[in-house]
């Protein structure tokens, strides 16, 4: 399979399928052994997105690329198989910080170099695996992204998107609320002609999006029980109010 397909658009920007398809083939290494299966989050983007970008588009080839390169830093282990960057070159950073490199990037994991040391989260204590379990078990349904606009293209395409997730899980001890957590964000990524990512800059407000995650409040040793018990919700009517 060519990286090149026939609609004649580089591979990385196509339907994220088509990429895991070409990475399959190309023994990728992936983490953990395991091929990722996005049939949950396509379930979930049917039903929720607010957006739906017209094949070719530049909003969907930009969020084409967005998702193939999330895919690729969730997924594959070795940075140097990323197809949808300038290995040598590439650069993140958020909110103005620190610029990590894809090496950096697929050892720490996107979250815990989108979230800063704050109160309610310590991404310097946090592995790659650690926090995904933190950010998959508060959302157990899943937490889609999609492209909102597009602003400017090639070679700097600045645009704005959005994740949201049910908050249905514990967020560290503090207790669900139910509701749906969205963030909103900018980012600007520098890409070459054929359309690989040399930088990403991403701006949102991660201090908001934690006072959702702890709007609920602690949960104490109750909650924390009957949150486990499959009649938790029916034990719940006989705690004292």
């Amino acid at each position: 399979m060519s990286a090149t397909q026939s609609n004649d658009l580089p591979l990385w920007v196509q339907d994220r399928d088509k990429a895991i398809a070409y990475s399959v083939e190309s023994n990728t290494e992936w983490r953990h052994g395991k091929v990722p299966d996005y049939s949950r989050s396509k379930e979930n983007l049917a039903k929720e997105s607010i957006c739906n970008h017209l094949e070719g588009s530049l909003e969907a080839i930009v969020q084409n690329l967005v998702r193939t390169f999330e895919m690729e830093v969730s997924f594959k282990s070795n940075p140097q198989q990323w197809l949808s960057v300038v290995n040598d070159k590439f650069r993140v950073s958020t909110n103005g910080g620190k610029e990590f490199t894809g090496e950096e990037l697929g050892a720490k994991g996107t979250y815990n170099i989108f979230m800063a040391d704050s109160e309610h989260y310590k991404s310097s204590e946090e592995s790659f695996e650690s926090s995904h379990e933190i950010f998959h078990s508060t959302f157990p349904g899943g937490f889609p992204w999609e492209l909102l606009e597009v602003y400017s293209g090639p070679p700097n395409v600045a645009f704005k998107w959005r994740h949201w997730g049910h908050f249905k899980g514990a967020y560290k001890d503090f207790a669900p609320t139910g509701e749906t957590v969205e963030i909103v964000g900018m980012s600007l990524a520098r890409v070459t002609d054929d359309l690989k990512i040399i930088s990403m800059e991403h701006y949102f407000d991660n201090s908001l999006f934690l006072q959702k995650l702890t709007a609920g409040g602690k949960q104490t040793d109750v909650d924390k029980v009957t949150s486990r018990c499959p009649f938790g919700s029916w034990l719940n009517r006989f705690k004292k109010r």
